[in-house]
């Protein structure tokens, strides 16, 4: 059961399921609020909670007022840290086949709803190159045993019907977007198994120049579409292949074969190629791996340092590591850029698949949003940006949840809190922005904060709990933001 709420102009119309609120949107209406910095002498806010409110406006004028009963914060804008490279999610097959149940002007509202300026201002979005375990068939870009000059290779109808034209489309709508692409597996004639997934399938030596040529087609048939990679990881999830019974697409690397391919194969091919711009991410899988599989590629041959530009990693792995890997890679490795490339809820057994509403699941993406920033990350790319009521399709019913949800029967998409989360950095911090320090002894309240290209100041406060908060943010110059935090909120400050 549900039931639906009249909404303002540019409001949320909420549905109510049993785990929360959703917000509508339709062929005619979505909600949608455009950034206004405000005057210098004053901060906004921007607030979503449990209770309902989405990016709802609040203005507040700086203090000087001294009070001890607030949580402090001390706000640093010369103190700089990472440059952003940006947010968004990944064009997956499944993606594109929802976004294609729903009319033509439905189908617009979701993709300004993600790019433009109204909605998330997503500038930074994942391609899969060939199948993943979000398509509806196992396959790769030439699936014809032994075709070592592939003469075969050839983008797919899952290319051309649900990947490119909604990338076009995201980059029409903002022509700042950026790709960074990732393979799943090689084919599977190329690999030791014969298949594009099971236990230690990996890439045969004797295809590694092969499969390097493989990646470089793909490079340059995008690249001939207008959609030019910004950068492409040594491969997905590599340690996937290393564990039985998993059944997703995978291909197995070690971090010495992987460095022997790359600075022998890959590197310089690409290198040498149309695609030169493009550059090289490694890992690409859990943050446990880190700074080990770094580590030892260095290990194996230091000429890899030449070829990689950064390091990507997931967030599965999250609960047994500490964030402060991020450091001591950074610390170990500081020209390498970290990158968060793959995130979703919904993925575990215990919670399998699509929870509409769930505020818990959006509070799970903002804390890890706010905790990556503060350890070095550069950019977080959500995993499919658009799924079913049921988590898919997945040819591999690996079901999970995504921040839109399509319901095709009645033309419609459900915005869910996960969006917002995103929303609350990606739509404030754009390409180009550092953090800047904010420090503060809080056991419940996070906290980040950014300068933008525009020197405007973005704090991102997070309030998991079920009691108000009252903030106290001061600056450099002496100046304070204070603010009574809702329970169970989310919420960005702007200004001058």
């Amino acid at each position: 059961m549900h039931y639906l709420f009249s909404g303002k102009a540019d409001d949320c119309i909420p549905r109510k399921f049993p785990n929360g609120i959703v917000c509508v949107c339709n062929s005619t209406y979505c909600d949608s609020i455009e950034i206004d910095v405000p005057p210098k002498e004053k901060f906004r806010s921007y607030i979503s909670s449990k209770d309902g409110k989405r990016f709802e406006v609040e203005d507040g004028d700086f203090s000087t007022e001294i009070t001890n009963d607030r949580i402090v914060f001390s706000l640093s804008s010369t103190r700089t840290y990472q440059t952003i490279n940006g947010f968004g999610g990944a064009f997956t097959d499944s993606t594109g086949i929802n976004i294609n149940k729903l009319s033509n002007a439905t189908r617009e509202q979701l993709l300004q709803t993600y790019f433009s300026k109204k909605g998330s201002s997503y500038s930074l979005c994942r391609v899969p190159i060939g199948g993943t375990d979000f398509s509806t068939r196992p396959y790769t870009l030439d699936d014809s045993p032994d075709d070592y000059k592939l003469e075969k290779f050839s983008l797919t109808n899952e290319d051309h019907e649900y990947k490119i034209p909604y990338m076009k489309k995201g980059l029409e709508i903002n022509p700042q977007l950026k790709f960074v692409s990732a393979s799943w597996s090689a084919p599977a004639w190329m690999k030791t198994n014969n298949n594009i997934r099971g236990f230690l399938g990996k890439l045969q030596s004797q295809y590694y120049q092969i499969y390097a040529n493989y990646l470089i087609k793909f490079l340059e048939a995008y690249k001939n579409q207008n959609l030019p990679m910004w950068a492409i990881s040594t491969g997905n999830e590599p340690l996937n292949a290393a564990i039985p019974f998993i059944s997703i697409n995978d291909m197995l690397w070690t971090p010495a074969s992987v460095t022997d391919w790359v600075v022998n194969n890959f590197g310089p091919t690409l290198e040498h190629s149309n695609s030169n711009e493009t550059i090289i991410l490694a890992l690409d899988d859990q943050r446990f791996l880190l700074p080990w599989v770094i580590d030892q590629m260095y290990r194996t041959n230091k000429n890899i340092d030449k070829y990689i530009s950064g390091i990507a990693v997931h967030w599965y792995g999250d609960m047994i590591s500490s964030v402060n890997v991020f450091d001591e890679t950074h610390e170990k490795y500081p020209n390498k850029f970290l990158l968060m490339t793959e995130a979703c809820s919904g993925s575990f057994p215990q919670r399998k698949g699509v929870l509409l509403g769930s505020w818990e699941r959006g509070e799970n993406y903002i804390k890890s949003i706010i905790e990556d920033m503060n350890h070095w990350i550069t950019g977080w790319i959500d995993w499919n940006l658009v799924l079913d009521r049921n988590g898919g399709p997945t040819w591999v019913n690996n079901n999970v949840d995504s921040p839109i949800i399509v319901n095709p029967e009645t033309d419609e998409f459900f915005k869910q809190p996960m969006y917002y989360a995103l929303a609350h950095v990606s739509k404030f911090v754009p390409p180009g922005s550092v953090r800047i320090k904010i420090d503060g002894l809080s056991l419940w309240v996070q906290a980040t904060a950014f300068k933008t290209p525009d020197n405007n100041i973005v704090i991102l406060l997070h309030n998991p709990n079920d009691q108000e908060k009252k903030i106290k943010i001061v600056d450099e110059n002496g100046q304070a933001i204070n603010i009574n935090m809702y329970s169970r909120s989310m919420q960005t400050i702007i200004f001058k």
